[in-house]
């Protein structure tokens, strides 16, 4: 399961074709994962816009991820789920990754925690998430986590994802920190051209040969 790129994570939008045309320009720039998460809706308007999410993914030949709930990510046969702290079935890892089967995406928030990270690839998390990375907008409360971290986590094997703050100016140096996935939300959706800014982004994932992580390929 190759893992690595521009996570694009939907804004809190309520109107269903803003938020479709947003994504897909961001899908037009070649972001090759969508996380879809909507804090706000209703449990009809997440399923609606979920359903949308993955249509236009599949189009674009790009993995979905459905944030915080596993249950909405096996109805409508998403790529996988990321899940916090508290948004597992039952408040087990375990279960979520059963719930979610050998052949979907599971995600799990590690915040700054290292002891998170090696509880989450012991139950079969197929990547691990630290932030917030820097000062974040979209969540301005966040526990902060230093990039030294996201070298550490890859003692467990898995791709590193990096969330909180991240804009065109320190992407790449959180890259070279350790992340294989860059999550972004303002800096990508404010963005006066989102295809062009997810382009830049992507840009970003050239071949290491040091390190043996390849560009991203969709």
């Amino acid at each position: 399961m190759n893992l690595r790129g521009l996570c694009a994570v939907t804004l809190d939008d309520p109107l269903l074709p803003r938020l479709s045309a947003l994504v897909k320009a961001a899908l037009d720039g070649g972001s090759p994962l969508v996380q879809y998460r909507n804090k706000s809706a209703s449990s009809a308007l997440r399923r609606a816009q979920a359903a949308e999410m993955l249509r236009i993914c599949r189009a674009a030949g790009a993995r979905l991820i459905i944030n915080d709930d596993v249950w909405l990510a096996v109805e409508i046969g998403a790529d996988g789920a990321h899940i916090g702290r508290d948004d597992a079935p039952g408040g087990s890892l375990a279960a979520a990754r059963d719930a979610l089967g050998p052949k979907r995406i599971l995600g799990v928030s590690c915040y700054n925690e290292l002891a998170r990270g090696e509880e989450a690839a012991a139950a079969g998390a197929d990547y691990l998430a630290f932030g917030s990375v820097f000062p974040s907008r979209t969540k301005p409360g966040a526990v902060q986590a230093p990039l030294k971290l996201l070298g550490e986590a890859r003692r467990f094997g898995l791709p590193v994802a990096a969330i909180g703050g991240i804009n065109l100016d320190n992407a790449q140096q959180v890259i070279d920190a350790g992340a294989d996935i860059l999550a972004v939300v303002s800096d990508l959706f404010d963005a006066m051209d989102i295809k062009r800014r997810a382009e830049d982004y992507q840009r970003l994932f050239k071949p290491d040969i040091k390190s043996g992580r390849a560009r991203m390929t969709r």
